[in-house]
């Protein structure tokens, strides 16, 4: 299982990846494999709000539809528009193509919520 470690991670199996006063939002390689082959993302607007522990889209594989919840709050600045035609790079490329959403934060302080690589890890090692 692929878990980079300079990246912070939610319950939900999102992941985040924090540059200054934004971040960039992802599902992790440990949740895509669960959920089998993706073939459709929803995701929110430019310009959206999103709270922390709120849903924000979702991803629909072979298996089941399941939601996106958001690890932080913030506004929508930048999503990835290439998972539209290319919702298979999930799969395929959980941290770097199939980013999700670009957030600046409305509270920093929600980053040292999120887990550490090494916690998630372990969380997952306990499902």
């Amino acid at each position: 299982m692929n878990t980079p470690k300079d990246l912070r991670y939610s319950e939900e199996h999102e992941w985040v990846k924090v540059d200054g006063n934004k971040v960039t939002i992802g599902i992790t390689d440990f949740a895509q494999s669960e959920l089998g082959d993706i073939v459709f993302v929803e995701l929110p607007e430019i310009g959206d709000d999103i709270e922390a522990d709120e849903p924000f889209g979702s991803v629909e594989s072979v298996k089941t539809v399941s939601e996106l919840y958001a690890p932080v709050s913030g506004k929508v600045v930048e999503i990835n528009e290439n998972l539209e035609d290319s919702p298979e790079f999930v799969n395929e490329s959980p941290y770097e193509k199939a980013w999700m959403i670009v957030v600046e934060l409305s509270d920093p302080s929600e980053i040292d919520k999120l887990m550490t690589a090494e916690a998630y890890e372990t969380m997952i090692s306990e499902d």
